[in-house]
């Protein structure tokens, strides 16, 4: 159980809501949706669709902490973080979101000391935001800003959280998945082993069963 490495989606998985989409549709010009809508139809990677996106947020620092100090975890994920402690597994919170609101949300429940592979956000010291991408690479076939599989290692075994696109390349790397909404569909049709979840008390309770469940090569769905 001590080697095992968790690697954890963080919007739509850790958050409720996706947050980034939240700071868009709050503070960004509505072309963000045109560029989304070019994202969703493969016309662009998630790195330039983010990069562009962010560029139109119009917002001072206090009004965007505002935001994302209204943001919510999924309640169980305090005490998932303490079972994977006590069990000696390490815990990254790996996103194609922002460094900045991940950090900040994660703050208010105590959890900021967890490390955090992100997109980095940055702020111009008025009004304007933009993004650079310290875990991007270019042999990631979705052009993502943050490359999980970069991210993941082969000298533990890996687990992956997650629930949508950002998560599909990864799945077929990890040695186990919990996964969430679109991912359970990408494990079903890729043929890889993984439990279907609904939120995060559903992976605290499978987790004492990582192991066997991993041993197993199962798809339970």
């Amino acid at each position: 159980m001590r080697d095992w490495m968790i690697l954890c989606d963080f919007d739509g998985t850790i958050a409720v809501d996706d947050v980034t989409d939240a700071l868009l549709t709050k503070f960004a010009a509505a072309e963000w949706m045109r560029i989304e809508a070019d994202w969703r139809a493969g016309r662009i990677g998630s790195r330039e669709c983010m990069t562009a996106q962010v560029a139109l947020i119009d917002a001072p620092q206090q009004a965007v902490d505002a935001l994302l100090d209204s943001m919510i975890i999924d309640p169980a994920f305090p005490a998932f973080i303490a079972d994977a402690v006590r069990m000696g597994m390490s815990v990254t919170v790996v996103s194609d979101g922002l460094d900045y609101a991940i950090r900040r949300i994660l703050a208010g429940y105590g959890l900021d000391h967890l490390p955090i592979r992100a997109n980095r956000l940055l702020h111009d010291g008025d009004r304007g935001w933009s993004m650079r991408s310290p875990f991007a690479s270019p042999a990631c076939a979705a052009a993502s800003g943050t490359c999980k599989c970069r991210i993941a290692t082969d000298q533990a075994p890996t687990l992956l959280i997650g629930d949508g696109q950002s998560d599909f390349c990864v799945a077929g790397t990890a040695d186990y998945v919990f996964a969430k909404d679109r991912l359970i569909e990408h494990c079903r049709t890729k043929g890889i082993p993984h439990s279907s979840i609904a939120d995060l008390r559903d992976a605290r309770r499978l987790l004492p069963r990582l192991p066997e469940l991993a041993g197993m090569a199962t798809v339970f769905s």
